[in-house]
């Protein structure tokens, strides 16, 4: 479902008219070391399905698998249809064992008690940091925080938390800049909660002290607009001297449909993609047969047998 919702915001640089019914939280992009450990989190502890599963023999134009040129896997994994779900992106390069954490990424917060049983049930580590909101860490280190309770919306997944060196600069950038709502702000716990539409994800931007490290296990946000405002954000990011870390390129997945994207960077180098949603909704349409490829891709990767037989240990991100 859709909602439109035009929102006339004025700075000192003039006054725009904000369109934000028209994009959408789609996902967060995960560099993963371990594909078995991992699918088996997302499926079994948190209860996501497979949406879909796509190999490729070299790297993504829009350095989607991260600064690596060989073969590499990605997976999309959710509640439902990428449609109306935030998903994760889990991005595998063959080679890689696994990917040094930074500072930047702080979590995803879940709602679903199915989760928290799972985990229970299948004795993976939590850890209860508030009353009925449990932590619990996927392979490579990555945080989420799951509430034991049922979903207030559709969606169980609520929000994105990234940290950030100077919280009103981050806001003035995904606020003003890349159209989003305000929807808390607290100046004492230095934290903002923002999105494009109530019925969506959210970001929470964390204020933190010192400067946000990236390192590299550096992940991706990914949201949608329709394909004709990508020149226009580009511009407008060429005309505030913003960070373009991808300019407007398109991008071609084998048998499906091809998109187009620009990657931009926020004051602390956040990566953030915004892809064309008309493409991407043909793109992302779910395939049944998402989890039988992926378990195939992960029966045909023996690549933990070569460096075991090597005695060697794969290379770190």
């Amino acid at each position: 479902m859709r909602y439109l919702c035009v929102e006339r915001r004025c700075t000192r640089d003039g006054c725009v008219l904000l369109v934000m019914a028209t994009r959408r939280a789609l996902h967060f992009v995960f560099k993963v070391g371990n594909r078995f450990q991992t699918a088996r989190f997302y499926r079994d502890v948190l209860g996501m399905k497979i949406l879909r599963h796509e190999e490729f023999e070299e790297g993504c134009k829009a350095a989607c698998n991260g600064p690596y040129d060989g073969k590499w896997s990605k997976t999309m994994v959710g509640f439902g249809p990428e449609d109306d779900h935030f998903v994760a992106e889990l991005t595998y390069n063959y080679g890689i064992g696994d990917y040094k954490l930074g500072n930047d990424f702080m979590g995803i917060t879940l709602a679903s008690s199915q989760a928290v049983s799972n985990a229970r049930k299948l004795e993976w580590p939590l850890r209860e940091v508030a009353e009925g909101v449990f932590e619990t860490e996927a392979p490579g280190g990555y945080k989420f925080y799951l509430q034991n309770s049922s979903p207030p919306q559709s969606d169980p997944v609520l929000k994105v938390t990234l940290a950030v060196s100077d919280l009103q600069k981050s806001l003035n950038y995904w606020s003003n800049l890349l159209g989003m709502k305000i929807y808390e702000k607290d100046e004492e716990k230095q934290r903002a909660l923002l999105g494009y539409a109530d019925n969506q994800c959210k970001l929470e931007l964390q204020g933190i002290q010192g400067t946000v490290d990236h390192a590299a296990a550096f992940g991706r946000i990914a949201f949608s607009c329709p394909k004709k405002e990508l020149p226009d954000l580009e511009d407008l990011m060429k005309r505030k001297n913003q960070k373009i870390l991808t300019p407007l390129v398109s991008l071609d997945t084998p048998g499906k449909a091809t998109v187009q994207v620009v990657i931009l960077a926020d004051p602390d180098g956040h990566e953030i993609c915004f892809v064309g949603d008309e493409a991407f909704r043909e793109l992302s349409k779910m395939d049944p047969k998402g989890s039988k490829l992926l378990d195939d891709a992960m029966a045909a990767d023996k690549s933990d047998e070569w460096f075991a037989k090597q005695n060697k240990l794969k290379a770190s991100g």
